[in-house]
């Protein structure tokens, strides 16, 4: 088995990684760190919580270091683009941690904050700048930072930049970067315009992929309950006050859908917290401290908002509403079974959302064992499950007595452990 010391790496990463208690990569990390401290430009496929910080992360810091030279004002050596605040911040405290004993400046850009302590820290040119695209091009237009020193770009969740509108804004900022450079590209799914875009930006790529494009985590234990719209809400408190919940994330397709479940759970008795597009980033970063601390156990979010949630021991993942895109199913249910977990998603499945769960199933190439709880008389648009296939009946239950929705939330998993970098 692969250790992080049996890679090229140097002492001080290794003692960094050390430190944080890593000592073996993750599949992706094995098979990115050597091309890419090699200087070879890498395409990877890998879906999150497999790792993909450290993959692009460690081979980044090891070519600064190794490379040391000034950086010029305004300007920067490494630049990482993310789809969302969120994981930005932690893609930035994930390279501060590795580099902690590389003495390298770490920049950080995003927007719902004010501009002029970005705009203060860019002045004086950074080693390393992690940035969203929309505020990025802000400080671009405004001359407060220079491209053209960049020797190392790492597009991170590029699939999602797709989703979010960012492609243009990532087409914007391409030309101004330098040619050559080190280029690093990371998507979970490979759509075509996103297969276009790296087959632009990348110059005779090695392509990692640690898993089929479009599968689930395989600690990832699923499930659907069969429902109805109005009682989906009774459901999702059953479930949060089941005692196998460690931590809860729960997925709403709103921003004012997630704040409605927050205020339907606290009347409940149920902490709760809310992540979407129209909190303040103060409010964002408290609902996430809270959620890392413990003091709310139930964290709503909108598919774009979730992006960067990378919080350990998240027990469950509830799909209260399907996603509309199927790829969205598969980025949901990895925020649990991260770092060697195990972990389990439910999705609550109302009538009018059978379209969106058969091609969640025809992504995923498998059918979801399912709970029945509709009332009598729902009208349904899934099919009747056939002898043979997937859909199985709850054992020592028949139809006309549906299982509860706590039995739904057992999978077994053990205690949450830390096994790998991120």
């Amino acid at each position: 088995m692969t250790r992080f010391v049996d890679l090229p790496l140097s002492a001080p990463l290794l003692r960094a990684l050390d430190e944080e208690g890593y000592t073996t990569p993750t599949p992706i990390q094995a098979q990115a760190i050597p091309p890419a401290l090699a200087g070879r430009d890498v395409l990877g496929i890998a879906q999150t919580g497999t790792g993909k910080t450290a993959a692009f992360a460690l081979p980044l810091l090891q070519h600064l270091a190794t490379h040391r030279k000034p950086t010029p004002k305004r300007a920067a050596r490494a630049l990482i683009l993310s789809p969302t605040r969120e994981l930005a911040a932690q893609i930035a405290a994930s390279v501060r941690a590795y580099g902690r004993h590389l003495d390298l400046s770490i920049g950080l850009v995003f927007g719902g904050v004010p501009h002029g302590p970005q705009a203060r820290m860019l002045a004086g040119g950074v080693d390393i700048l992690v940035a969203c695209p929309g505020r990025l091009l802000d400080h671009v237009a405004s001359g407060g930072v220079l491209l053209g020193a960049v020797e190392c770009f790492v597009l991170d969740e590029a699939d999602q930049m797709l989703d979010q509108g960012f492609i243009q804004a990532i087409r914007r900022i391409v030309p101004l970067l330098p040619k050559p450079r080190h280029t690093m590209f990371f998507s979970a799914t490979m759509p075509a315009a996103i297969a276009e875009l790296a087959a632009d930006l990348l110059r005779d790529p090695v392509t990692v992929s640690v898993a089929p494009q479009a599968t689930t985590a395989e600690r990832v234990t699923q499930r659907v309950i069969l429902t109805d719209q109005p009682g989906k809400r009774a459901l999702l408190v059953e479930m949060m006050r089941s005692p196998s919940l460690g931590r809860a994330l729960v997925f709403a397709r709103t921003k004012h859908g997630a704040d409605r479940l927050v205020d339907h759970l606290d009347r409940a008795g149920i902490a709760a917290g809310a992540i979407h597009g129209n909190k303040s980033q103060a409010q964002r970063e408290r609902a996430l401290a809270a959620f890392r601390d413990g003091t709310c156990r139930v964290l709503v979010a909108t598919d774009i908002a979730a992006r960067g949630i990378d919080v350990e021991g998240v027990t469950h993942v509830v799909n209260y509403d399907l996603p509309n895109v199927a790829e969205q199913y598969v980025h949901r249910i990895g925020r649990t079974a991260r770092a060697g977990a195990a972990g389990l998603a439910v999705s609550l499945v109302a009538p009018d959302e059978a379209d969106y769960l058969r091609a969640i199933e025809t992504l995923i190439r498998q059918r979801i064992p399912f709970v029945d709880r509709r009332p009598p008389g729902t009208p349904s648009r899934l099919p009747p499950p056939r002898q043979g296939q997937g859909r199985p009946r709850p054992h020592g239950r028949s139809a006309g007595h549906p299982a509860p929705a706590r039995s739904a939330l057992r999978h077994g998993s053990g205690p949450p452990r830390r096994a790998a970098a991120r």
